[in-house]
């Protein structure tokens, strides 16, 4: 059964919708989203610190992030990574088209691809392209490397088109809670 999330946004418009499917209702009050918007500002807070921003204790915050975490609203937290201190200035997004009449085209080509460390990010789409990749290196003469030798053994691609990114706009930004 799948699940509604109501509480986001118009509570009364949210639940008109979720009466007309069949779902499971998890209604966010004003307390998980006072925890969502803190965490969401600064995942490195400290559990005491957290529930000090959110005036709770430390025991109803646990419950509050486990029942978050429980409900699949919360998947985890985790570094956010800056590649380019680390060394890799290039980023390009490559899109990709597959040969849709091979019976496992996608399944091979993303098992594949997971091989690849450069490949820091997969996805799938409908319409003419079929797959969005994107691909880190510490320069173009890597990048070529990791085009010619890693990405166009690839198996089953048919179109391939690069986009070299020139600058990063919006990335990650909260969710308005």
């Amino acid at each position: 059964m799948q699940r509604c999330i109501l509480g986001l946004f118009n509570y009364k418009r949210e639940k008109q919708f979720a009466e007309t499917i069949d779902c499971e209702i998890f209604m966010l009050d004003d307390l998980d989203r006072r925890i969502l918007r803190q965490w969401q500002a600064d995942p490195s807070l400290s559990p005491s610190e957290l529930a000090q921003k959110c005036g709770v204790s430390m025991a109803k915050l646990a419950r509050r992030q486990g029942r978050l975490q429980d409900a699949g609203i919360v998947k985890g937290v985790q570094a956010e990574i800056d590649w380019t201190a680390l060394g890799y200035s290039v980023e390009v997004s490559l899109r990709v088209t597959l040969d849709k009449t091979v019976g496992r085209a996608f399944e091979d080509f993303f098992d594949a691809a997971r091989l690849v460390p450069e490949v820091i990010e997969m996805q799938t789409f409908l319409g003419r392209v079929d797959v969005r990749l994107s691909v880190i290196a510490r320069d173009m003469g890597h990048y070529q490397h990791i085009y010619r030798d890693r990405i166009l053994t690839l198996p089953g691609i048919t179109d391939i088109e690069a986009l070299m990114q020139v600058a990063l706009i919006k990335s990650n930004e909260s969710l308005p809670l």
